[in-house]
């Protein structure tokens, strides 16, 4: 079984035992540092993650707003505001697993490996899919012979790129013809 099969179940069981891992580690650190100081470290972990997703959401707002302005397409700034906002959430969470995960997501210098990682993982479900919908005689997403931006870290696709894109419906050949005579 293929992980992308097996995605679900992960997703399913992280979810079951992320609590569990989470209590376990708590107890540990608890069983080090006493009661009282683990839940102040806690409380110390959710705002200094509040802080510091307020400060990177800002920075990561202004690139956003400065890639508009300047009439640029934004190459990581979306995928940074994503990254910041799952962070935020995992920080925000009460346990060490998830401020680590949190911060890793959140820090501006673990950002980029983990903007890297997830969009090869992004960029080889793709291709799957595309691998699924071409056995099925069917066009990819992005019409074929397109490449993903290569900016995101999507590996350029091999063959020649057509550069067209897929109709949104039937083509029906025709000709223009204008009528000069307005009135």
């Amino acid at each position: 079984m293929k992980l992308g099969a097996m995605l679900p179940l992960l997703m399913f069981l992280a979810f079951l035992l992320l609590p569990v891992l989470e209590i376990f580690v708590a107890i540990q650190v608890s069983a080090v540092l006493g009661g009282w100081q683990t839940a102040v470290l806690l409380l110390a972990g959710s705002l200094l993650g509040a802080w510091l997703v307020r400060r990177e959401g800002r920075r990561a707002w202004r690139a956003l707003s400065g890639a508009f302005a300047g009439g640029a397409t934004p190459e990581r700034e979306p995928a940074d505001a994503g990254l910041l906002l799952a962070g935020g959430m995992l920080l925000l969470i009460p346990g060490f697993v998830t401020d680590v995960l949190g911060l890793a997501f959140v820090l501006p210098f673990t950002r980029p490996p983990v903007r890297r990682l997830l969009a090869a993982y992004a960029a080889r479900r793709i291709r799957a899919a595309e691998q699924r919908l071409a056995a099925q005689g069917l066009d990819g997403m992005f019409g074929p012979g397109a490449d993903l931006p290569p900016h995101l870290g999507f590996p350029p696709r091999p063959g020649p790129a057509t550069g067209r894109r897929p109709a949104d419906g039937p083509v029906i050949q025709g000709e223009v013809i204008h009528d000069d005579r307005t009135g």
